[in-house]
């Protein structure tokens, strides 16, 4: 590491990164994030660290899921709850059916930059920028609003600050609570059988704390019970911002990106001699890397001896995301070279990207069957490779939107327009979450019978 510094990452070639009209006004911001508080503390890695150091182990499970981008426009204190709330179902969920602890991440809290297939965007014979994530430019197709400005990174910070101020408030002032777990329920989720599902899970688990409490066992003689560890994470992707909240710790004088518990590189942006590789390979949090279809075994051992030379568990996170018709494939190969090399990885699923289609009528959507099958054939390969399924990487919301087909809702093609208000990917709504939560607790359920 002694080659490395939280700005050597500018030395490298670098993908995905919006180009500034005025340099002066982005150094200008940069400055002033540079005095700004951490978002997180080091201390809050290091325990994320540790629980997913279990996760390797196959001791616990790893729930990451949230918005594929967060906006400025749809910021509102329900709709942070409301994920929340989906995302304790579904822990709960497993935890019942697997007997493991899972560990809760959140796409929350600078969730922001997106990367981008193209640099450029035409519309009727007009081309402007992409639109890269609202801490970079907007998402309405005009110049002034396609244009990139380093002021949004300010609103960001600002946004991510209150979004962590509510889920601390959410995680250790009662609503985690396993006595609220009826009134985690979502007020338009009462229609399917996943959530009547949930509903006879939420009785037997009350049933349950009626026992321990007759016993003496109750939340309020238990932490554990009436509070719960939430962390936030999101794309490493704009490095300008990522720089200004790295920093050193006091304790161990390591080097931790304080804008969020765990980073994760995409598949865009995983290039060995790349910018982000530099940038990630440095600091201390627990990392993720997203592993698509084109990589191979050997890439995925290289990076790994970059990323994390030490082979330290709970340090390093591969999110595959192959699509339904190639995990089968592609996984198992990457599987076979890491368990050869001995590395100490988490394995997670990421079913989400590499099942996008284009639907009949226009919009961008994911069928719920194929991120269902592609997760069912994530389990079954590490079963047959005889290592650890470790977690699954979701984008979905707690809002009543119709952007994935499919479900228990049995959203169709022409149900797309009536709440389809993602600014970038489409989202399970939190009945097509409970779903997939309830397909991995069987499995987990299956596994611990074994």
């Amino acid at each position: 590491m002694s080659n490395w510094n939280k700005s050597s990452w500018r030395e490298k070639p670098i993908l995905q990164q919006p180009t500034y009209p005025d340099k002066k006004e982005l150094d200008k911001v940069l400055d002033i994030l540079k005095g700004y508080p951490p978002l997180v503390f080091a201390g809050e890695a290091r325990k994320l660290k540790k629980s997913l150091c279990e996760v390797a182990k196959g001791r616990a499970f790893l729930l990451q899921g949230g918005d594929c981008a967060e906006s400025f426009s749809e910021f509102h204190a329900d709709n942070i709850r409301d994920t929340f709330k989906v995302l304790l179902q579904m822990s709960v969920i497993m935890t019942y059916a697997g007997s493991l602890p899972v560990v809760k991440v959140g796409r929350l809290g600078g969730q922001f930059a997106k990367p981008r297939s193209s640099d450029t965007e035409t519309i009727n014979g007009k081309t402007l920028d992409s639109y890269r994530g609202d801490i970079i430019n907007g998402v309405d197709f005009t110049k002034k609003d396609r244009t990139p400005d380093p002021e949004r990174m300010i609103k960001a910070y600002n946004q991510s600050a209150a979004t962590l101020n509510l889920l601390r408030a959410f995680a250790s002032g009662g609503m985690a609570d396993l006595r609220e777990v009826h009134k985690w329920n979502l007020d338009f989720a009462h229609k399917s059988k996943v959530t009547k599902k949930y509903e006879t899970l939420a009785h037997n688990i009350e049933q349950s704390l009626d026992f321990m409490a007759a016993c003496g066992i109750t939340s309020k003689s238990y932490k554990t019970l009436a509070e719960t560890d939430f962390y936030t994470s999101h794309e490493a992707l704009l490095l300008p911002y990522e720089e200004t909240f790295t920093r050193q710790d006091s304790l161990t004088d390591e080097w931790y990106d304080t804008s969020s518990h765990m980073l994760w590189i995409g598949d865009r942006t995983r290039q060995l001699d790349g910018a982000h590789i530099e940038f990630m390979r440095g600091i201390k949090n627990p990392i993720g890397i997203k592993a698509g279809p084109s990589m191979t075994p050997d890439e995925l051992i290289r990076l790994i001896d970059v990323l994390n030379p030490d082979n330290e568990a709970g340090r390093l996170n591969v999110i595959v995301r192959m699509g339904a018709d190639k995990v089968g494939e592609g996984m198992p190969s990457l599987l076979k070279a890491a368990k050869r090399e001995g590395k100490e990885i988490v394995w997670s699923c990421d079913p989400m990207h590499g099942n996008t289609i284009k639907s009949g009528n226009g919009y961008k959507t994911r069928p719920v069957e194929a991120v269902l099958r592609e997760m069912k054939q994530f389990f079954q390969v590490h079963k047959a490779e005889g290592t650890f399924a470790g977690g699954v990487h979701l984008e979905m919301t707690g809002k009543d939107v119709t952007e994935c087909i499919g479900g228990s809702f049995e959203i169709r093609e022409d149900d797309l327009s009536s709440r389809y208000h993602t600014h970038c990917d489409p989202r399970l709504n939190a009945d097509q979450s409970l779903e997939l939560a309830f397909l991995i607790a069987d499995t987990l359920k299956e596994a611990r019978c074994l």
